[in-house]
């Protein structure tokens, strides 16, 4: 199956935990019946989301600005512009934008594998 999905067709949808951020979906696997889901999250500066554990697989990948991820560990990390990060299932994170002006970020969630 295909779906194309145009710049104008995306849908705003509240993602919790997050503040200061408009999210966007631009893929959904329910739409095509598959796995992969795809977002693009525009970030305020000093927006971000709270500490949570990854119930998906994840990839962050930065478009334009500069966002901090920190893991459950407490390590943090500031990524840009095409820089990206691989969150595991079960992964605690969050993430805050710490630049002067808005971020960008493509968001690639996958469910875990079967066991």
């Amino acid at each position: 199956m295909y779906k194309i999905t145009k710049a104008n067709e995306s849908y705003k949808y509240e993602a919790p935990g997050h503040f200061d951020v408009r999210t966007t979906r631009l893929h959904d696997a329910d739409d095509v019946g598959g796995s992969v889901t795809l977002g693009l999250s525009h970030f305020l500066p000093d927006g971000g989301a709270g500490m949570a554990v990854a119930q998906k697989e994840l990839i962050y990948y930065i478009i334009e600005g500069e966002m901090t991820v920190t893991t459950d560990d407490g390590a943090s990390t500031a990524l840009h512009k095409g820089d990206s990060i691989h969150i595991g299932v079960g992964q605690g994170r969050s993430c805050r934008n710490t630049g002067i002006a808005g971020a960008q970020m493509l968001v690639v969630a996958c469910p875990p594998k079967p066991e």
